[in-house]
This record gives structure tokens, C-alpha cells and sequence, in this order.
């Protein structure tokens, strides 16, 4: 039997613009949901990104995550972990929910909840895919961002780290997912001649609040709410399907040891779904994920002896599906990272050539996202007039500049207007045209743009999966979170995968 959903609609972005948000008339109800001091979260804070600098610090001198892990691991296995890191489920058919890069603490993330909970009522547990904390994985910031934005969970949590959860040695993770000590992990000597100043810049972890740490511990407390995963790569093992969780560190690749470990659950014909730190697909790119010492995760993904049938990364906040063709067979590649961070801009992907355009999905579409940020730069620089466009504006450039036809019926035949195509052009939306018109660097200036412009203001162009297995298909379903009240009571529906785990084929809609 497959399991029964709660209902959703499928009034969707990808039928009008209601359906998109965009004629919010009631602000949903999760506001009620969030602290009492919600301080308004900003990536344009010069503390915000200080905080951060692990990351830089990372990419500069070198990457400790691998050293760090492999400790955290020996820790794990001394207090007692299975050796093969493997949790087991005897359900046969059975549901649950992915959220991705949730922990922002701030509306956008609790604009998700109303309707995950709805959504995921009767599923048996949630996956968080990357970055459960912002901005640097802080013990001290789960309270708010982890134990009461999901307190009304009823099921059990479990993770996979992105980067920003290891901007704090990975402590806070290992301690409220893997039951790891209170006290965290420091980086070992980094090699090189500058290492000195790697030393010296690295943000050591927080001290924990031990007080408001068990006070959020509280929100979680119900018995059927309690888990514990052996590590921060594990492996859950059910009669139909195996769910493989793997941990990209900082710069989005594994160890050495981790990838044995990969390859020994990966083995075998049972079929398999991984979920990743790191996207393997995104943006029209192939991101295969490098090993310590060589070779890539999705040379083992792509392995027909290791039926993987799908890989959701997070990371990237936004929805973006990529069937890929592997030999006789599809697997189907997912970005799902929009459940709470500030949104990746989808305007600037380019007309795909991986897969080809019409079996592309994305979330949100080109065209709302490019409306969403003409208004965060008409807002940013004051220029309003000349940047906002409307969404059935904004849906018509980028279909001119990319030479295809909107997907909203009610935006087929609607011509830009020359601003329109001014401000598509500016704001990277990739297509010929006037060159000396656009902003230098896009690239750069965009991804800067992007992580300084969150908003707080419907529509919010989130997501969260809903995932069904039984023994002969696993169903993925991509869910709205609008911040609207109509999509709390019904989340649209934003896309649909079949996948038969009993063959090589796969069914869409």
C-alpha cells in the first residue's frame, strides 16, 4: 500500500501567480511560532560574517575537516557506535520528511513548519540535509533554531552536516545528534608556511549554555521524538531501500576513510538514495564531490553494481531536479536546500544542456525569482521604479533570453517591456544581449547579493520534500512554503517523481 499524504494543492507556482504567492492576502501563522526575541537575522553584519571566517580560513590554508572527523569517529566507535555507522528500520513501507540548510532562526525558516507538519503528518521521521545552524553550527543557537522551530514534530531527527555546522568543529552537531561530549574538537596543527596565521584567525568553538541547552532539550522531549545516529556520515538500512547520509565537511569533499566506508554500504543490489552536504548537480553543473586521495562520490553513485537511484544535496537554497541518463538506467539528481536560509537565486541558471530544458524542474521558477530580487535591488539600492518587476515581467525577459516559452499559462504571449530586459540583463540572467549592460562580475556580485538580501516578506520561495517508500516505488514530492496562510492550509505542490525500485525506470509528472 502507499502511503496516504495530507492534502496538498496543486494550485502551484507553476499554474499562476497566486499559486506562486505573489497575491499573498493573509501572512501565515507561523509567525506565532517564533521566539518572543527573534533577533532579525543579516548576512550584511560585519559580526555576522567574522563569525564565519572559518570558512575562508578553510579554503586558504586548508580544509581540517577531514582530521577533525576522523576523530570525532574514533570518539563515536569508542563509546560504542556500530562499526558499520548502519541504523535499521523493519518497515517496509513507510514516509518521511527532508528539510535542507534549515537554521536561520528567523521567519523564513519558520515559514517552513506550518506546513511540513501538515504535510508530514504520519511520516515516521525528518532528515535535515546541510546546515542545520546558522551561521556557524552553534550549540548555543539550537534552542531556538533546532528544538522549538520543530517541537511539534512528533518523529525523530536525524541530519547530515553542511558547512556552516562545521564553522564550530562540528561540536554541536555531534552533540545534539550522535549523543558526542561536551566538549568539541580542535583542529590539529595545519601544514605549510603560514600555517601560524591559520592558527591564529581559526574561530574556536563556543562553550556551551548548558542551562539553555537543556531548556530547548525540553521542546524535544516526548520519547518518540528521541534518536541518535551513530556519526555524521550513518547509513539506514529498510527492506526496500537503503538512505546513505554523507558528511562534505567544509569544502564539500569526504575523507578517505569515509569513502571505504561509502563504498561498503554502497554495495550491493538493494537500491539506494543518498543525501549529501553537497549537491552532485546544480546550477547546470556536474559537482561529482572529490575524495581524499582521488577519485569522485558520484563515480560510486553512477556505479550500476551500487543501484543508487536518486541523490538529494543541500547547500544550494532552492529546488532543482536533474534526471540523468547512466547506461540503461535514470537516476534522478536533487537539490533541495530551501527550507529556512535566505534564497539562491534560480534566474541565473542557464537554459540546461546536462539533461536538456524540458526535463529540467526548478523551484522557484526563473522568472519569480528574477521578480524577487528586482525587488530586493529596487529595495537595497532605492531604485525601486526601475527595478521591480512584476512577476508576469519578469517571466517574459527571462523566456526571451533564453529562448523558450514561460511556464505559467497566464505569462504565454506577454512581451517584456525594454526595462524589463534592462534589469534581466543586470541582474544575470544569462541570454545574448547588450553586454556592456550588465553588472561586472556577475557571478560574484550575485552570489555576495544573494546571501545579503534575505528576505522577510512573502513570498518566501521555500521548500521541503515528502518522501514515500514502499517496496515496488519510492515517490519524492517538492512542497511550497510561501509564508502565506492559504499555502500553510494547503502547501502547492511544486513537483512529482515516481521511481520504481524494482526496475530501471522512472515515471514523472
Amino acid at each position: 500500500m502507499r502511503p496516504q499524504t495530507p492534502g496538498g494543492s496543486r494550485a502551484s507556482s507553476r499554474q499562476s501567480s497566486a499559486g506562486a504567492g505573489w497575491d499573498c492576502a493573509q501572512p501565515g501563522t507561523f509567525v506565532e511560532l517564533l521566539p518572543a526575541e527573534t533577533p532579525h537575522f543579516s548576512w550584511l553584519r560585519p559580526s555576522v560574517l567574522w563569525k564565519s571566517r572559518n570558512d575562508i580560513i578553510a579554503r586558504w590554508f586548508g580544509d581540517p575537516s577531514d582530521d577533525v572527523r576522523r576523530r570525532w569517529v574514533a570518539g563515536q566507535l569508542t563509546r560504542g557506535a556500530d562499526p558499520s555507522f548502519t541504523m535499521h528500520r523493519s518497515d517496509e513501507s513507510y514516509s518521511f520528511l527532508l528539510l535542507g540548510d534549515t537554521g536561520e532562526g528567523d521567519k523564513s525558516q519558520y515559514a517552513v513548519v506550518p506546513g511540513a507538519l501538515k504535510i508530514g503528518a504520519g511520516t515516521e521521521f525528518m532528515l535535515i540535509a546541510s546546515d542545520v545552524i546558522y551561521p556557524v553550527g552553534s550549540v548555543n543557537d539550537y534552542p531556538d533554531k533546532f528544538f522549538r522551530a520543530y517541537q511539534g514534530y512528533p518523529g525523530p531527527i536525524f541530519a547530515v552536516p553542511g558547512n556552516h555546522d562545521w564553522y564550530d568543529g562540528l561540536g554541536g552537531f555531534m552533540r545534539v545528534f550522535c549523543a558526542g561530549p561536551a566538549e568539541p574538537l580542535l583542529p590539529g596543527p595545519w601544514k605549510g608556511r603560514f600555517s601560524w596565521l591559520a592558527r591564529r584567525l581559526w574561530r574556536a568553538p563556543e562553550k556551551a549554555d548548558e542551562a539553555a541547552l537543556a531548556a530547548g532539550e525540553l521542546l524535544r522531549d516526548d520519547p518518540p521524538q528521541h534518536a541518535t545516529q551513530p556519526g555524521p556520515y550513518w547509513a539506514m538500512d529498510t527492506p526496500a531501500l537503503r538512505i546513505v547520509g554523507i558528511d562534505t565537511g567544509i569544502t564539500g569533499d569526504i575523507d578517505r576513510d569515509q569513502a571505504e566506508w561509502l563504498r561498503q554500504v554502497s554495495a550491493g543490489p538493494k537500491p539506494k538514495l543518498l543525501i549529501t552536504g553537497k549537491p552532485l548537480y546544480v546550477d547546470d553543473e556536474h559537482h561529482p564531490g572529490p575524495i581524499e586521495g582521488g577519485g569522485f562520490v558520484d563515480d560510486i553513485v553512477a556505479d550500476p553494481a551500487c543501484n543508487y537511484v536518486a541523490a538529494i544535496g543541500g547547500d544550494i537554497h532552492n529546488y532543482q531536479r536533474y534526471p540523468v541518463k547512466v547506461a540503461d538506467r535514470t537516476i534522478q539528481y536533487l537539490v533541495s536546500g530551501g527550507s529556512g536560509a535566505f534564497m539562491h537565486a534560480t534566474h541565473t541558471i542557464p537554459k540546461t544542456t546536462l539533461i536538456g530544458e524540458d526535463a529540467f524542474k526548478c523551484y522557484p521558477l526563473r522568472g519569480d525569482s528574477l521578480a524577487f530580487y528586482s525587488r530586493l535591488y529596487g529595495r537595497r539600492l532605492r531604485l525601486r521604479r526601475f527595478f521591480e518587476l512584476t512577476p508576469e515581467q519578469a517571466a517574459a525577459a527571462v523566456a526571451e533570453r533564453l529562448g523558450m516559452e514561460p511556464t505559467r499559462p497566464e505569462n504565454k504571449g506577454v512581451r517584456p517591456s525594454l526595462r524589463a530586459r534592462l534589469v534581466a540583463s543586470l541582474l544575470g540572467v544569462p541570454g545574448a544581449g547588450p553586454g556592456w549592460f550588465r553588472l561586472p562580475v556577475r557571478k560574484a556580485y550575485h552570489r555576495l547579493f544573494s546571501s545579503a538580501s534575505d528576505s522577510d516578506v512573502p513570498p518566501f520561495f521555500k521548500n521541503f520534500l515528502r518522501l514515500d517508500v514502499s517496496a515496488a516505488e519510492l515517490r519524492i514530492r517538492c512542497y511550497a512554503a510561501t509564508g502565506c496562510r492559504e499555502h500553510e492550509l494547503a502547501p502547492p505542490l511544486e513537483d512529482e517523481i515516481v521511481i520504481s525500485l524494482t526496475s530501471v525506470t522512472a515515471a514523472t509528472s
